[in-house]
């Protein structure tokens, strides 16, 4: 496995702390479907309330009274508290600081009840859904300085490696759903591995093996995060940090002044909340949006996902459309739309679990990263990443790696590899397909619907299913 590092999103771009220069590791060991509603946060996300005491913003924000606070609000996993959290809610409480923050409780009203039907479904604790605001600001189009991208933050690796699909149609480390169930398998096998969610959360960030290796070095038959913290790395030592302050911070936006998000303005935001579709034929977000009188800026912003605005389904392996709710009679002209005979799409390209040496390429008058990247079936943000480039401009005469040393490309496509690789299971009594799910790795309840062609989520005793296998 190589270890590799890039800049934590949302500390480093947004909150620019000045303890340290949050930076972040992604191993390749490391870090999938439900529809979602456009709730606000939860009355319970705000512990203190407005005008709650007569003190000032300083009592709120005193050593004891942030103890209390955290005290309060844990659940699962546990909120310490020390100089280091102090550190970072003092970052984050800055005025600089709370139009950022109001930006992110507005995105959290539309990505935090995907978290938490993800998370209810798979059993992981719901606090969690706030590291994804340390990783990725909540944008789903956040792209790392070595390609680690999504709004969990996947690198290419990890996300092949959790069933996540990468192919010239789609990147579904950008698709809030698909990357979500994959963070969240991520997150609970480092719990099972590790015993403790506080670790596993620095796992998430610098990769199992650091944490097994800072076990080993602290000599502690069961430690927690911080009795290894010294052990890890650097950036590590602020992420779990970072993650409690911002708990506590959003859990109290509003005794600590930030505004309350108003929801308007927002492509995100319906105010009848979305539906999820699925589509098994390949078909533009342009013709969802002429049937269904939809915004077609509005249907690219909720699925993030599709690079070409072109959503690449087929009946094997159904994508997820999601749409602002509307009148199930118009429902109609999207059925319409979709069985209007279209022409036949492009071959999906995807990557393989072949290695291959690194070529090379000298660019050419006219041509562009894009053009190069589509010419060797790779992505943009894989050849920056191989080139040490930070922009998208290159000159006419430049050598370009094309790929490095055990990246994988080849021209199976993941339809052809999953009839392959898959194990069988028998359904017994009581099971789930999220619990069948946990028991293989990389395995997802979405990946098991459409290996087994399942419209819902109801399986009986006795069912045969296929399981991709890893």
């Amino acid at each position: 496995m190589i270890l590799k590092r890039f800049s934590a999103f949302a500390v480093g771009m947004l909150f620019c702390v000045q303890l340290t220069q949050a930076t972040t590791s992604k191993d390749t060991d490391e870090p999938s479907k439900l529809s979602a509603s456009s709730n606000v946060l939860s009355s319970e996300d705000s512990t203190l309330r407005k005008n709650s005491h007569p003190h000032d913003l300083s009592w709120y924000l005193a050593p004891q009274n942030i103890k209390k606070q955290l005290d309060t609000l844990q659940k699962v996993i546990p909120l310490t508290y020390n100089s280091y959290v102090q550190s970072y809610i003092d970052a984050y409480t800055a005025p600089r600081y709370k139009n950022h923050l109001s930006k992110m409780l507005e995105l959290a009203q539309y990505y935090f009840p995907i978290y938490e039907k993800v998370f209810a479904e798979t059993d992981l604790p719901q606090e969690i859904k706030y590291l994804s605001i340390i990783e990725s600001a909540l944008n789903p189009h956040a792209v790392s300085r070595v390609g680690a991208t999504g709004p969990w933050q996947f690198m290419f690796a990890t996300a092949k490696a959790f069933n996540l699909n990468i192919d010239n149609y789609v990147d579904e480390r950008k698709d809030p759903y698909a990357a979500t169930y994959a963070a969240a398998a991520y997150l609970k096998d480092a719990y099972n591995e590790f015993g403790d969610w506080q670790l596993a959360i620095a796992s998430y960030n610098c990769g199992k093996g650091n944490v097994a290796r800072a076990i080993q070095r602290s000599g502690i038959e069961k430690p927690d995060f911080w009795t290894v913290r010294k052990y890890l790395p650097q950036e590590t030592r602020n992420y779990v940090p970072a993650f409690i302050a911002m708990t506590f911070v959003l859990n109290n936006y509003e005794v600590l002044g930030i505004a309350t998000p108003s929801g308007s303005g927002s492509a995100l935001t319906a105010e009848k909340g979305t539906d999820v579709i699925l589509i098994d034929k390949f078909i533009p977000l342009s013709g969802i949006a002429e049937a269904l009188n939809l915004d077609l800026n509005q249907l690219i912003t909720l699925n993030p996902a599709y690079k070409k605005s072109i959503i690449n389904g087929t009946p094997e392996a159904p994508k997820r459309l999601v749409v602002p709710a509307v009148d199930k009679t118009a429902y109609a002209s999207l059925y319409a739309a979709l069985n209007t005979p279209t022409d036949a799409p492009a071959k999906i390209i995807t990557a393989s679990n072949t290695d291959r040496k690194a070529i090379y390429h000298r660019v050419r008058r006219g041509e562009s990263l894009s053009s190069i990247a589509n010419k060797y079936q790779v992505e943009v943000q894989d050849l920056k990443v191989w080139n040490r480039l930070r922009r998208n401009a290159i000159v006419p005469g430049q050598r370009l790696k094309i790929s490095e040393p055990g990246y994988a490309a080849g021209k199976k496509t993941s339809l052809e590899r999953k009839s392959v690789n898959y194990v069988t299971y028998k359904v017994k009594r009581g099971d789930t397909l999220s619990g069948i799910a946990q028991k293989y790795r990389g395995a997802t309840v979405n990946n098991i619907k459409a290996m087994n062609n399942l419209n819902g989520s109801s399986i009986k005793p006795g069912m045969t299913l296929k399981i991709n296998s890893l």
